[in-house]
């Protein structure tokens, strides 16, 4: 702290105390009480006025720093007393699409909050008034400068600011979170429907489909110049029960037993399943394992049914042949990735995020089921199945597998 006011004052005092002296003769013994007096006077004054210099001047710069610190926030920050905007940080003007503070500072909050929130906006600010403590989050929607509407979060509380009483709001833009939650949503609700339309019509379609394919088998012992005819009826009728199969799935999941599992043996044994096809089809399957790939716990035939699908769909994406690529490799601790890499026809980016949904497919005769149903069985293993694909060049489909599940964890406890 300086000492500026004591030494200014003491010395206006010396200075009076002297002129008093030469100038006016009083009396020795007197002047130097008043002397006395007088210079202990300025000394507590002039302590008095360096301390509230010190403490202005550290105010001053802690509000300072208070500001510079509020600037690098990246949360938008508004103070505003009266609704009138008094201060906004950086990421304040970029929420609200301001090139510059001015265009922001001395507006009412109310201009940028959408009509059809105001009134909960006046009712919070009223309660925030009255009970005079911080509110929590609530969900609101603003119009920038540019006439674009955002979702944010907003928190406020009463400060004072700049000597004044004030109200700080702390804004979140949620703008994408809420697209992404309507989005899940919208799935979700496409899940229900399926479930529903499975659990009503799978084991009624069975029943009459054993019938039918039994009669076709008969008629085609008993007519076999027509065996070509019978084979194709029974191939769509397969395809029938297969559709069927996975509504059933949708429908009804099947408890999952977990066990100890070799992956590089169930890639294998389905590629020797699955390869008659591929080579029917001119295509080589090439199977690549880095070595000591790890023990998995999974359930087996639920992943050697997404690995099905998943070759399946490659082949039919190659009608002019070429080669699959299977490679395992650790893709950190305790994780392992399996890569599909084949060299079809390949998906267009704007489809890419669709894929997995009910319905969606990119096959003429597809149900959009396969892949869905993959990707259940890949998320009940907690585990990812991601897709990158460039058109004409091909597709990777990468499944990343825990070497054990969390909810088998769980379940261990």
């Amino acid at each position: 702290m300086k000492k500026t006011g004591r030494i200014t004052f003491i010395s206006i005092t010396i200075i009076f105390s002297l002129i008093r002296i030469f100038f006016l003769h009083e009396p020795l013994q007197m002047q130097t009480i008043l002397s006395l007096l007088a210079v202990s006077i300025a000394w507590f004054v002039g302590k008095q006025y360096d301390k509230a210099r010190f403490y202005a001047e550290k105010a001053k710069v802690s509000e300072k720093s208070y500001k510079q610190l509020i600037e690098t926030i990246p949360n938008a920050i508004i103070i505003h007393s009266q609704n009138l905007i008094l201060y906004v940080n950086k990421a304040g003007e970029n929420l609200l699409g301001a090139s510059k503070k001015d265009d922001i500072l001395g507006q009412t909050i109310y201009s940028f909050i959408d009509g059809n929130y105001q009134a909960l906006a006046m009712q919070r600010l009223k309660r925030l008034r009255e009970e005079n403590r911080p509110l929590n989050q609530v969900e609101q929607r603003l119009v920038r400068l540019d006439g674009k509407r955002v979702f944010i979060e907003v928190s406020s509380r009463t400060i004072v600011y700049e000597g004044k009483e004030a109200i700080l709001s702390i804004l979140n833009d949620i703008t994408d979170k809420k697209k992404t939650t309507d989005t899940l949503l919208q799935k979700s609700e496409k899940l229900a429907v399926v479930g529903q339309m499975a659990a009503g019509i799978a084991h009624e379609i069975r029943n009459p489909l054993t019938s039918i394919k039994g009669f076709i088998q008969l008629f085609k012992s008993r007519y076999p110049s027509d065996e070509e005819y019978f084979n194709l009826l029974l191939t769509e009728l397969e395809r029938i029960n297969l559709i069927v199969s996975e509504f059933l799935i949708l429908a009804k999941p099947t408890d999952i037993v977990f066990k100890e599992k070799d992956i590089k043996s169930l890639v294998q044994d389905i590629v020797t399943l699955i390869n008659t096809q591929a080579i029917m089809n001119n295509i080589q399957i090439l199977v690549e394992f880095e070595p000591d790939i790890p023990i998995i716990v999974c359930e087996e035939n639920q992943l050697k049914q997404v690995f099905i699908n998943v070759l399946k769909n490659s082949i039919e994406a190659m009608p002019n042949g070429g080669i699959i690529h299977v490679k395992a490799a650790i893709k950190e601790k305790n994780k392992v990735s399996l890569y599909f890499i084949d060299q079809g026809s390949g998906i267009p980016e704007d489809r890419l995020p669709t894929l997995g949904e009910p319905f969606y497919t990119t096959k003429e005769k597809g149900t959009g089921l396969g892949l869905m149903t993959s990707y259940r069985i890949i998320e009940n293993h907690d585990g990812e199945l991601k897709i990158s694909s460039k058109v004409n060049e091909g597709t990777t489909i990468e499944i990343i597998l825990p070497t054990v599940p969390q909810s088998h964890l769980v379940q261990l406890t």
